[in-house]
């Protein structure tokens, strides 16, 4: 009997030191009620929004690519990796499609991050003490309503009904709104109707907290054009342009495109002017960020992350060109012969597939012109070792492996920015999550995987090449994921000849194999 009684009081011990653990706050967080104090805090918090956009869900990937591919705008080239098959083929396109949650998701994470800054702003504005610091909040709050209305107008266009009057509208489902980071907000869809309503408030928050001063005239590097990878006044009307074309509004697009084009802050780029030979500046804006009619991009840099729009239509590894969509023919022969826009967008190349095709494919996505230099410098370097070391593999590959003594030091985030970077410059890469118990490179991906390494080791056909691709899911910039057990208690099932069969097998395959393990 003292036994049992000291066995329960052990018991109870043990259960009250794990609630105490559990109940502390990561050493890497912080409370919700202690974010955004400053005003610095809030401009902060506007670069973590802009930052959001970066992601390979949306505009550096799916969330553009996805519909050209269903428009049957491209072919599908024999020999591609299969990414976004199931999409090209319309195949299987079910709400659980992983680059489908993917867009939804991140859309969703531009509008949290909204909300955050929205729900605290209000402590930091009252403890302003000058002009400057007021007309930054305001300026701070006017680009976190216009993310929001842009994130909302993207989910209202992809997830519902075509919007065809204002009493249909009232009918029709819409997408859940939410006003708060912190609330009690029912997660329930609202009517199409109220949904474009909500965006067409926040368009009208955004303009008037963006309004630029009367006298405003910026020159140089100023202007407009030049600094697009911010919002302003002009960038809010441009959408409530676009917004009001989805709503069937014509008078109203009529009205705030003008507000754009009569401003004179933008202007065509020009066909006649050439910013190197045979190179017009039209042509340019495609390879690089100088355009002077760009009213907003994304501020990426050399340094960032992210989908590569071009990868999947040209894919060139400065050796042979292998791109997994080439333009169709109906496409191509829409233009006619003396357009520019043909030129600019297409030019001919024979691909490094074993049937040679030779075809126009689609450039107009090559990418900031310093970021694809850089990678052309790296990539020659390797060439000149390759050459020096007399490689004669068909697939040279390279294997990394990460790893480290205890968990929170940042070991996921570093090796899959790694892989996906890798991926980006159009390798063929394998990511290996070897964390077996509480692995979340999928989780950190924004993957959803229905097979993991488990199923993997416990095929009884062995692990081959097909296998192994068949229990990867692909992340939108071409990085293939082995994810770790969906069960802590499924771990025992690998064992390290299962690891080293992976390696052999993938070795003969991918050039770049990333192994992470706790």
């Amino acid at each position: 009997m003292i036994k049992k009684f000291k066995l329960y009081i052990l018991l109870a011990a043990v259960v009250l030191s794990t609630t105490s653990c559990l109940d502390k706050m990561p050493e890497d967080s912080i409370p919700f009620d202690e974010a955004i104090q400053t005003v610095d805090d809030v401009n902060l918090a506007v670069i973590g929004i802009y930052d959001a956009f970066k992601s390979s869900s949306l505009y550096s990937g799916s969330l553009t690519l996805l519909p050209d591919l269903q428009t049957d705008l491209v072919y599908g080239v024999n020999g591609n990796t299969n990414i976004y098959g199931e999409i090209w083929r319309w195949k299987d396109i079910l709400a659980t499609n992983t680059n489908i949650e993917g867009v939804y998701a991140a859309l969703y994470n531009v509008i949290n991050r909204c909300n955050f800054l929205l729900d605290r702003v209000d402590n930091v504005r009252k403890n302003a003490t000058n002009d400057d610091d007021l007309d930054l909040i305001d300026q701070c709050c006017g680009e976190a309503y216009f993310a929001r209305a842009i994130a909302y107008s993207e989910l209202v266009k992809l997830f519902c009904k075509a919007y065809e009057s204002d009493e249909d509208a009232a009918n029709q489902l819409g997408v859940i709104l939410t006003r708060h980071y912190k609330g009690n907000e029912e997660m329930k869809r609202a009517s199409l109707k109220d949904s474009y309503q909500f965006i067409l408030d926040d368009l009208d928050l955004a303009a008037e907290l963006l309004a630029l001063d009367k006298d405003f005239q910026p020159t140089g590097k100023d202007a407009l054009y030049n600094t697009a990878a911010f919002f302003n006044e002009y960038t809010v009307y441009a959408l409530r342009a676009r917004v009001a074309l989805y709503m069937r509004k014509w008078d109203e697009a009529i009205k705030y495109s003008s507000k754009v084009i009569d401003s004179n802050y933008y202007l065509l780029s020009s066909c006649t002017n050439y910013v190197s030979e045979n190179v017009s500046y039209y042509k340019y804006m495609w390879t690089s960020d100088l355009s002077t009619e760009a009213i907003w991009k994304v501020g990426f840099t050399v340094n960032s992350y992210g989908g590569s729009l071009g990868q999947i239509f040209f894919n060139y590894d400065y050796s042979s060109y292998r791109p997994d969509y080439v333009p169709a023919t109906w496409a191509i022969n829409s233009y006619d012969s003396n357009d520019l826009r043909v030129s600019s967008f297409f030019q001919t190349y024979t691909t490094g597939y074993s049937h040679g095709l030779s075809w126009p494919l689609l450039i107009k996505y090559l990418g900031n012109e310093e970021f694809t230099n850089t990678i052309k410098n790296v990539v020659g370097n390797e060439k000149k070792l390759n050459q020096n070391f007399n490689v004669t593999k068909k697939v040279r590959s390279r294997v990394y492996s990460f790893f480290s003594g205890k968990g929170g030091v940042g070991k996921t985030t570093i090796c899959t920015n790694t892989a996906v970077y890798l991926a980006t410059l159009g390798k063929k890469v394998l990511l290996v999550d070897l964390d077996l118990q509480f692995g979340d490179a999928d989780m950190a991906l924004d993957l959803n995987p229905s097979e993991t390494i488990v199923d993997l080791a416990r095929d009884t056909n062995g692990i081959s090449i097909d296998n192994l691709s068949s229990c990867c899911c692909t992340h939108a910039s071409g990085l293939s994921v082995l994810a770790s057990p969906s069960s802590p208690e499924l771990a025992e099932y690998i064992q390290s000849n299962h690891t080293k069969a992976i390696i052999d097998v993938a070795r003969n395959y991918y050039e770049y194999i990333i192994l992470f393990d706790s």
